[in-house]
């Protein structure tokens, strides 16, 4: 699919599909809607007082055009009331006209929509995400292509001539959250620490980045015995994946990103047991998928900002070398831990990643994971959590996010819930009490991060959604990515 930049007006565009965006409560036709009703013999007025429509967020209605009309269907999506219009509403608008555009067959494609705070840069930008996210089909592991209607083959941005630069940073993007949703998606038996390291290995050699893969032995000169920990009870091998992204010239900045790379969690000898939705553990690694994301995008998009993308990539199994509860573990910057939970396994290999990050000598740290249950049932499935005990970190990743369209909430970093963590054995736990689980598993990872501003991002409900919401089609969102990116470019 082609998207492009047209200055076409409105009223003459030629093909199969023209959609137009208007606001709630506002869907008098005047200017250029009203030349385009007389041009169409004012069915774009009938249809609207046909339909009662009123322009609210998400609703959308369809007609063909008879006889010899230079279009052939006409789309128009509400764009819910002005004050509350943002990026994400482009994207969404978008994404409603792309759905309903490949169902009623268009090969050809027009959408007119209002441009974003006179930004025609960022306008052009989240309509051609919003397209090619909504539009993305999953179909690797189907014998047969269900779909085989036609495809939309070109999307022409009206009243957006001259903004090819950003459809291309658009393409970019998505292309980065696809991989996300690609990894996140796939069964464990498809996506292992073998085949994650193999991915970061094509980003390297696709994008001129550098590439680090520790091995098993790597990490134990390190001392990572937290990571190692979770890791010896898989027949797979480990792979501590660092990823870097540096620019021409001297950086502006550099960063870390870090995910949580689990790529199946059996629970371990704390085994998930029935109910427990064991069988969607795969998704255990979207923190590592969103970090491979960004780190294709930011690949391609060649910021003035050094980047390490890091992930302690392994499966949480059972076998005779699987560890125990009461075990206790050493991590690469000398804390012991207490193991008492077995199935809270991600915070254990983020520990010693966060210990190898903060060695490099960057200026901010971001880890995300689908780390607790706890903060799915505090925020849902639609907002991921921030806790971060810098205030101006907070506010570059609430900016980057609220930018994205992917929604975070800053939680508290409450420290006398470390009276929970603490252990008689070990300094620490790798759990606490089951109240405010989320916030004590931030504290935990704290311990690892001596001086570095960082913050902590659990993303635990919104990695994946069991059904059509936005531009995400069920399953995996590709979460994380396009606020990574914002929050290196910005």
């Amino acid at each position: 699919m082609e998207i492009l930049a047209s200055n076409t007006p409105l009223g003459e565009w030629k093909g199969d599909g023209l959609a137009i965006g208007l606001f709630e409560d506002a869907v008098e036709l005047t200017g250029e809607l009203a030349t385009l009703d007389e041009k169409v013999g004012g069915v774009l007025k009938e249809l609207i007082a046909e339909e009662e429509f009123k322009g609210k967020a998400g609703s959308s209605i369809f007609t063909r055009l008879s006889g010899d009309r230079s279009v052939r269907k006409l789309m128009v999506v509400g764009l819910g009331k002005p004050d509350a219009f943002k990026l994400d509403s482009l994207r969404r608008a978008a994404a409603s006209v792309a759905r309903l555009a490949k169902k009623q067959k268009c090969k050809t494609l027009a959408i007119d929509l209002p441009v974003w705070n006179n930004n025609p840069e960022a306008t052009a930008q989240a309509i051609a995400e919003g397209i090619q996210l909504a539009l993305y089909q999953d179909t690797r592991f189907k014998s047969e292509n269900e779909d085989k209607g036609p495809q939309v083959e070109t999307v022409h941005l009206l009243s957006l001539s001259g903004q090819e630069a950003a459809i291309a940073r658009a393409n970019q993007i998505a292309s980065g959250v696809i991989l996300a949703r690609e990894l996140v998606a796939a069964p464990a038996n498809a996506v292992t620490p073998i085949t994650m390291a193999e991915t970061a290995q094509a980003i390297a050699s696709d994008h001129d980045l550098q590439l680090e893969i520790l091995e098993k032995e790597d990490c134990e000169k390190l001392g990572m015995g937290a990571f190692l920990g979770v890791a010896q009870a898989s027949e797979l091998p480990p792979k501590f994946i660092h990823l870097t992204y540096k620019p021409q010239g001297t950086p502006r900045r550099k960063l870390a990103i870090i995910g949580k790379g689990l790529t199946f969690d059996s629970g371990g000898l704390n085994i998930k047991g029935a109910g427990s939705g064991i069988e969607t553990m795969k998704m255990d690694m979207g923190g590592a998928a969103a970090t491979l994301g960004a780190a294709k995008a930011i690949g391609q998009l060649k910021p003035d900002v050094e980047v390490h993308f890091i992930s302690a990539v392994t499966e949480n199994m059972i076998s005779g070398r699987a560890m125990h509860p009461g075990d206790v573990l050493k991590a690469s910057n000398g804390k012991t831990i207490e193991v008492n939970n077995t199935d809270a396994e991600g915070r254990l290999t983020l520990a010693d990643a966060l210990v190898f990050a903060e060695k490099l000598g960057v200026e901010a740290i971001v880890d995300l994971a689908t780390l607790t249950g706890a903060c799915l049932i505090a925020l849902g499935d639609d907002i991921g959590g921030l806790f971060t005990p810098d205030d101006a970190v907070a506010k570059q990743l609430e900016t980057a996010s609220e930018t994205a369209g992917e929604k975070l909430w800053r939680m508290p970093m409450e420290e006398k819930y470390f009276e929970g963590l603490k252990s008689g054995i070990a300094d620490m736990k790798n759990t606490g009490p089951r109240a405010g689980g989320s916030i004590t598993a931030a504290l935990f990872l704290k311990q690892f991060v001596k001086e570095t501003p960082w913050a902590h991002l659990d993303i635990a409900g919104p990695v994946w959604t069991d059904k059509e919401n936005g531009y995400n089609g069920s399953g995996a969102t590709g979460f994380g990515v396009r606020t990574l990116v914002n929050w290196v470019m910005s």
